[in-house]
């Protein structure tokens, strides 16, 4: 991708994991419980968002794109989602503090990576193989669109399928945005650009 070319999905998403690995760092380099407060944040913001906006936008169009196939690597997607949602859940209210915070975010991160694995082995060339480069990239546009409107928190009794979930997640967003108001976040120079704005 050249810097002035619109990314993939495959792109989109990548960057997305990228930026999570490093969030997750940067909980673990932090010396304070405020620091490790902050990122813990700034990662569940970026992961509740991430994971929504998967299955709003890429699932449906694994699914309409690969047929049968796209169903059941899609099927596999939301179970490891799941995990990663329940997890989340537990550390986005866990103090830094606590003795279960360290394992939990490492089983978190662990369940995360299975996901990516299968992200980028399975899904994403398969994907790409049945997309022209402008449909990608119009999917990408669209998975970062819905991305602006997803709940910032993991929520994981909500449906996780289309319809469903996009009528949970306007129920839900608005009020993750007014929490949003009254947590702490790194400084947005501390951020990679593409997660500098949060609004």
């Amino acid at each position: 991708m050249s810097p002035t070319e619109p990314p993939t999905i495959s792109e989109a998403i990548s960057g997305d994991h990228k930026s999570l690995d490093e969030y997750a760092d940067r909980i673990r380099s932090s010396t304070s419980v405020e620091d490790k407060t902050k990122w813990r944040n700034q990662l569940t913001w970026a992961l509740a968002r991430h994971a929504i906006s998967e299955e709003l936008t890429m699932y449906p169009a694994m699914e309409k794109h690969l047929g049968e196939e796209g169903l059941q690597l899609t099927n596999t997607d939301r179970e490891q989602h799941q995990a990663v949602k329940e997890d989340l859940y537990k550390l986005q209210s866990l103090s830094p503090s606590s003795s279960e915070f360290s394992p939990l975010l490492d089983r978190l991160m662990t369940d995360l990576h299975e996901h990516i694995k299968h992200e980028s082995e399975e899904d994403m060339p398969r994907l790409e193989e049945k997309l022209s480069r402008e449909e990608s990239q119009a999917l990408a546009r669209s998975f970062e669109r819905t991305k602006m409107i997803t709940p910032t928190r993991s929520h994981p009794s909500a449906p996780n399928r289309p319809y469903f979930e996009n009528f949970a997640a306007m129920l839900a967003a608005p009020i993750d945005r007014f929490k949003d108001l009254l947590t702490t976040f790194p400084e947005k120079e501390e951020l990679p650009k593409k997660h500098q704005s949060r609004l």
